[in-house]
């Protein structure tokens, strides 16, 4: 078997690094380009009642979530699901939710609202208005299915 000359390595070394780069690169190109898709409701797998921290439940906690399709009602109030995006990242896909809340001093005016939904760990899912300020939830029953 002949021995490659130093030229021939280098050669060999650019065309294997050309390959995987053309084998990996549309993957990582759609996950930069974001691939944003708007949604019409907040997935199913994120509905339910979820409690801030690793503690249990408790009935009349201040700081728990209830979400649904087209609605929220926690700390930013009661509010409507005006609309969803996703965005799909290496570790999962990332929820953007524009919220209309009633305004509790003006009955018929109401104030947007952002909430961010990250799913984490089985029956665990980070939320808050803004990256910063997200706060780790875990699901409040048992009986509904896991957030993906």
């Amino acid at each position: 078997m002949a021995r490659l000359v130093d030229g021939e390595r280098q050669t060999m070394r650019k065309v294997a690094l050309l390959v995987f780069i053309a084998a990996f690169a549309p993957q990582a190109g759609a996950a930069a380009r974001g691939g944003i898709k708007v949604l019409n409701s907040i997935p199913d797998a994120y509905w339910g009642t979820w409690a801030p921290g690793v503690g249990p439940c408790k009935d009349g906690d201040t700081e728990a979530i209830v979400l649904s399709a087209k609605a929220y009602a926690g700390p930013l109030g009661k509010c409507d699901v005006a609309s969803v995006s996703e965005t799909p990242s290496l570790k999962g896909s990332t929820y953007s939710a524009r919220l209309r809340c009633a305004d509790p001093g003006q009955a018929q005016k109401k104030t947007t609202a952002n909430l961010i939904i990250r799913s984490g760990d089985a029956n665990q899912i980070s939320v808050g208005p803004a990256f910063e300020s997200l706060r780790n939830y875990q699901r409040c029953s048992e009986s509904t299915p896991a957030s993906k």
